[in-house]
């Protein structure tokens, strides 16, 4: 197959050279209200081409190299006095696959386990290139399925921060603890 960056033969859907150099992660955090915050790897406009991938049937692959690059790396970094759990944001498999699956798999490790299946919105709405009125008016409605334990938030892409807002509180609500959300990328950055 050809790398989808430099088109060169490669056998991942992103060549080694452009995985270290064009697609090395940095490490950004955006405060969403007094003392939360999400951190992110990417700008939205770096890896917009590869975050639509979610829709494409290779979408899976592309995610599994962000995850591996960004999310792999901040586990391997990350230490915490007791065990917490990653709960992908509405995680479901219309396209074949669940990107937030994706990412929040990439953050096992001694400290984070991942938990499938726990944060689903009961309100199926699309937020992509909807304006803050529209996503505080049409709540995704979330249905927790996990209770009393400290969690990470995990999603692909921070805009307003409503989802991931909206994704705590619900949580929240069920006696958990929300240390912070992890995304790919920031629009805002």
């Amino acid at each position: 197959m050809k790398c989808l960056i430099c088109e060169s033969y490669s056998f991942n859907i992103f060549c080694k050279t452009c995985q270290k150099k064009l697609l090395k992660p940095s490490f950004y955090k955006r405060e969403l209200e007094k003392g939360f915050f999400n951190y992110c790897f990417y700008s939205f406009s770096e890896i917009e081409e590869f975050l639509t991938s979610k829709y494409y049937f290779h979408g899976d692959r592309v995610f599994n190299i962000l995850a591996k690059l960004s999310f792999s790396k901040f586990a391997k970094n990350f230490k915490y006095k007791e065990l917490i759990y990653s709960i992908g944001i509405d995680e479901h498999t219309r396209h074949e696959f669940s990107q937030t699956a994706i990412l929040s798999k990439h953050l096992e490790s001694k400290y984070i386990k991942p938990l499938y299946g726990k944060c689903k919105a009961t309100n199926i709405v699309k937020y992509a290139g909807r304006d803050l009125k529209f996503r505080k008016k049409n709540k995704k409605k979330f249905d927790i399925k996990v209770s009393n334990k400290s969690i990470i938030l995990v999603d692909d892409l921070i805009t307003t921060g409503t989802t991931i807002l909206e994704a705590k509180k619900a949580c929240e609500e069920k006696n958990n603890q929300v240390l912070f959300s992890l995304t790919l990328a920031d629009a805002k950055i």
